[in-house]
């Protein structure tokens, strides 16, 4: 039997993959296919929206204010 997914390919840098890997591990949403090579990989296209609030959550905590004293 044929199993089909539609995906869409995410470019990053290694840094952004290890964060999309830890995700995948650590949530019980599973979304990636497939692990391609250190800057890309292959995610279901349903749930792009999510990793998309995730990775701006991450960059909501890394960034700092420019107000600080």
């Amino acid at each position: 039997m044929v199993s089909i997914l539609k995906g869409v390919l995410i470019e990053c840098d290694p840094a952004m993959k290890q964060f999309f890997l830890y995700l995948d591990e650590s949530s019980a949403l599973k979304f990636i296919i497939q692990d391609i090579d250190d800057t890309q990989v292959f995610v279901i296209s349903e749930l792009v929206n999510i990793l998309q609030e995730q990775v701006g959550e991450l960059m909501d905590q890394s960034a700092f204010s420019l107000t600080q004293k």
